[in-house]
């Protein structure tokens, strides 16, 4: 029996099941998940952690996929034996073959990182070489230091690689895209295939650093957030029954002054966010506190005025090396995890709660009908074909908290809607940016990224334009080709 009729009867199965009102454990053991980029130790562990605490998926076959086999060796033996510590049923291959990890998939989780981090550096080395801070990739609205979305061309060859194999080998699988960009690699795989992909991000997971620091119980909370994946907003808060906001301005009056961020990422209520929140009416939520306009971002001492001492935020020059820093002694961890049999995984992963990333109950919605709400990245289209946010076109990738069964992906309704402040002057601008981003990209015309540039305000010549295309070209084979360079 071929992988797609064992699925089909299991389905058939679940549902026949489900009429007759019967509880039984349906067997898993044919439901595949591909994670591509599992070399991400930690990434990786907390969804098979995710898995083992999901019984009814906990017998399933994870597939294994990178190119690193060093990081893949050790992601594999540490997965199978914290899979082991927890009593669970799942299996486990390892791979570096894309096209085999694909085979017989029913989701495909990609967190792949084309190049890497030393690749991301290089390109911003050479855009400041030319006078872009941060690099031609940090633009208004995107000031993310891993969200590349112009000199990304491997990145993107992946993305179509991934969604092409999808097409070819198990066309009714889901494509579960969790590495950056998600905006512009959502909207790519959507218009150049016909893959069902879904973008995956913990951004909106800011909303709990304002509850927390408000006192209020996450389950008094009534909130929705809205907008594009890195660029959402706040734009239902109630708590108990009352404005929710009032509340926030309670405590921006009588204790936004003594705030001090813990680490480059906490900025959530930064007196840049707050600043944010009084110009637009709602607050931005997680990494889009990071993507304000160039006010904020114009150089590392701006940042640290707005995003705190003493690193201006994760994006400025102190807070990136701080956190190339941690994902450092994160490597040598796992590599200490891997060669250590007697390492305590159980400490460094505790087996009492999920990871909180949406991945596992995401599968586990669609399969066993464990209906779950979530944040995703889906088109901009209802069940009866409707807008979701009125203002965009359908095809668009927005970001909304949706509800997630068997069934399907159901988008809640944005009540209140996005204020129009925040449509025109912030998320419009950012959605001309990601089409113009892959306009580019389908059209292989660099003169379109050239034009990105003019309108770029720290572009002072056409010289400078043309120099820092060309040196990109000489460093970024992959970019070279695609232009035709």
């Amino acid at each position: 029996m071929d992988n797609e009729l064992k699925r089909s009867n299991r389905r058939q199965r679940i549902n026949i099941e489900r009429d007759k009102l019967k509880i039984e454990v349906v067997d898993m053991r044919d439901l595949k998940i591909s994670i591509i980029g599992a070399g991400s130790a930690i990434f990786s562990l907390r969804l098979v952690g995710d898995l083992c605490r999901t019984k009814d998926l906990s017998n399933s076959l994870v597939s294994l996929m990178d190119i690193d086999s060093e990081r893949l060796d050790a992601v594999y033996a540490l997965a199978t034996r914290y899979a082991r510590l927890l009593g669970s049923g799942l299996r486990f291959e390892k791979t570096a073959d894309l096209r085999k990890s694909i085979e017989g998939a029913d989701f495909v989780i990609n967190t792949a990182l084309v190049g890497g981090h030393a690749e991301q550096a290089k390109m911003r080395a050479i855009g400041e070489k030319h006078g872009y801070y941060r690099g031609i990739d940090a633009q208004e609205f995107n000031m993310v230091s891993d969200y590349f979305t112009l000199t990304n061309t491997g990145q993107f060859n992946y993305f179509l690689k991934i969604a092409h194999t999808i097409e070819e080998l198990v066309p009714n699988a889901y494509f579960l895209l969790a590495s950056n960009p998600v905006f512009e690699g959502t909207n790519l795989i959507s218009r150049a295939s016909g893959v069902k992909v879904v973008g995956f991000c913990h951004g909106h997971e800011g909303v709990k650093d304002i509850f927390k620091v408000l006192d209020m119980n996450e389950k008094d909370v009534d909130w929705q957030v809205a907008g594009f994946n890195h660029n959402i907003w706040l734009t239902r808060f109630r708590y108990r029954g009352a404005d929710g906001y009032k509340f926030l301005d309670s405590w921006i009056e009588r204790e936004s002054e003594n705030w001090k961020p813990e680490d480059p990422f906490d900025v959530q209520l930064s007196p840049g966010v707050i600043d944010m929140y009084r110009f637009y009416g709602k607050i931005p939520i997680g990494d889009a506190a990071r993507n304000g306009s160039w006010k904020y971002n114009y150089n590392d001492e701006v940042k640290k005025k707005w995003y705190g001492e003493p690193w201006g935020g994760a994006d400025s020059s102190e807070g990136w090396a701080w956190y190339q820093k941690r994902l450092a002694r994160s490597t040598a961890k796992t590599e200490e995890m891997a060669r250590d049999e007697n390492y305590d995984l159980l400490k460094e992963f505790p087996p009492e709660k999920m990871s909180g990333e949406q991945h596992i109950p995401f599968i586990d919605a669609i399969v066993n009908n464990n209906g779950v709400r979530l944040v995703l990245n889906i088109r901009n289209s209802g069940p009866e074909g409707d807008l979701i946010i009125p203002s965009f076109p359908k095809e668009v990738i927005i970001e909304v908290p949706v509800w997630v069964d068997s069934s399907g992906i159901k988008p809640e309704k944005i009540d209140p809607a996005i204020p129009k402040r925040i449509v025109n002057m912030y998320l419009t601008p950012r959605w001309m940016r990601m089409e113009w981003a892959i306009e580019a990209y389908l059209s292989r015309d660099i003169s379109i990224l050239k034009e990105f540039l003019y309108r770029d305000p720290r572009t002072k010549s056409e010289e400078q334009v043309e120099g820092v295309i060309r040196d990109i070209a000489l460093s970024n084979p992959a970019f070279k080709e695609h232009y035709s360079l």
